[in-house]
């Protein structure tokens, strides 16, 4: 008998999940993906993707395979006969996991996830993976870290992204990004530059793309060593041969209660406490109680994220406007952000509230996100949101507008008003990036 399955999604691991697990299986047929509603922002929105496409899906499937919202769940279940709903996407609590466990259930399916030995593809060169118990722990200032060490010693870098696919999936099957013309011609949204940019400005080339398997084979021709840069809280698509896993001690107790995020946290090598500086000790205390509970061999490890601006003169005592990272603010259920601590430890004398400025979809999210606290996230995925983005910041008429997304929203947003960009890395307490890849240099194929 050939297997029934649908895909719980967010256009991202499930694609992953399917390539990997059910691509070419004669036993084996999904009927269906589901996209989940407050992920992947603006997707669902703006139409986001009604089918995957037969290139991508292979044979047995000529017509690709649809795509529904996760709302029709349990219709889908039953209409399509499914056997097996397996649960793939991330950043969401244990509950939720289990809700959507019950509704597989109650409608006559079996649940799964789908866990690393299928996922997980084998590269040919060594890999980094730096990942996260929550999205928004600072991941990206990890791995730009490493990448600038590993550059440093003259190794051919890698840096391969988890998957944005927005665009089109079969022109986006494996792409690659050298410059910021790269980024312009690809057309890539608001939340990909926030992840590309400043890789690409420290000359690091950046993987993504839908099929990961091309896209690791082709890194890794390449390079000496791929770095994986998660996306969320993620399990990387990759073996590591080195794993980090980042906690917020802003959010303590999220280690432990969000999927996937635990299930990284248990993986990890190194659990690398972040964010020190704007924490409590008590938050900190707990999130290493919590890593010592669940992986003891994990070794632990402190930084502090650093806030730096381009002209603090200019936000000493203005009334601004700041615009965060969108999905650290959304399903990562953080109020603020870097730009928010910016404008504190740079005098700035008002952080405006959007909200009654806010028009179209931007209105849209502010109204679904209420523990907001005088923030705009970077909606970027249309032209029409970016037009949205752009109206809303002229209504709130600023003094400027700080920028605490990682990207130079200068460069996608046309106001009248400066764009202050704020900047932000990681500083290590008592270990450098460098003994750390040191520790590893065998593994890592860095031994001289």
């Amino acid at each position: 008998m050939t297997e029934r399955v649908l895909i719980m999604g967010a256009a991202g691991r499930d694609f992953h999940d399917f390539n990997t697990a059910y691509r070419g299986r004669d036993d084996a047929r999904v009927v269906a993906f589901t996209a989940a509603p407050g992920q992947n922002l603006g997707e669902t929105a703006e139409g986001g993707h009604e089918r995957y496409p037969p290139e991508l899906a292979g044979e047995g499937y000529p017509e690709g395979i649809p795509i529904s919202p996760e709302s029709e769940l349990e219709a889908l279940v039953r209409e399509e006969d499914v056997d097996t709903v397996v649960f793939s996407y991330s950043d969401v609590s244990h509950e939720t996991v289990m809700h959507a466990g019950s509704r597989a259930i109650a409608a006559g399916a079996d649940f799964e996830i789908r866990g690393p030995e299928t996922a997980m593809i084998e590269a040919s060169v060594p890999v980094i993976a730096v990942d996260a118990v929550r999205t928004g722990c600072g991941k990206s200032q990890v791995s730009r870290a490493l990448a600038d060490e590993l550059q440093s010693r003259g190794v051919e870098t890698a840096v391969v992204r988890e998957p944005m696919p927005y665009g089109d999936l079969v022109e986006g099957r494996v792409r690659r990004f050298e410059t910021m013309a790269d980024l312009d011609e690809a057309g890539v949204t608001i939340e990909e530059r926030e992840e590309y940019e400043q890789h690409i400005e420290r000359g690091h080339v950046v993987y993504a793309g839908v099929d990961y398997a091309d896209v690791i084979g082709r890194a890794a021709d390449e390079a000496d060593v791929l770095l994986w840069d998660g996306g969320n809280n993620e399990l990387p698509f990759v073996e590591p041969d080195l794993h980090v896993v980042l906690c917020d001690p802003l959010r303590a107790g999220a280690e432990t209660r969000y999927h996937p995020g635990e299930a990284n946290l248990r993986m990890a090598d190194y659990a690398l406490v972040n964010k020190e500086n704007s924490a409590e000790q008590e938050d900190i205390e707990q999130v290493v109680e919590n890593v010592e509970s669940v992986n003891p061999d994990a070794e632990i490890l402190h930084a502090d994220s650093v806030v730096s601006v381009e002209n603090a003169e200019a936000v000493d005592g203005a009334e601004v406007l700041v615009v965060e990272d969108g999905p650290t603010l959304t399903h990562g259920d953080a109020s603020t952000g870097a730009g928010t601590v910016a404008a504190e430890q740079f005098g700035a004398a008002a952080r405006i509230d959007p909200e009654p400025h806010a028009v179209g979809s931007v209105a849209d999210t502010l109204a679904a996100y209420p523990h907001l606290d005088r923030v705009l996230p970077a909606m970027g995925y249309s032209e029409a949101q970016i037009a949205d983005l752009e109206a809303t910041i002229e209504n709130a008429d600023p003094e400027l507008v700080l920028a605490g997304t990682p990207h130079d929203l200068g460069r996608v947003v046309d106001v009248d008003v400066p764009v202050v960009r704020v900047r932000y890395r990681v500083e290590p307490k008592g270990w450098e990036f460098a003994g750390l890849l040191d520790d590893h240099a065998d593994a890592l194929g860095l031994s001289t």
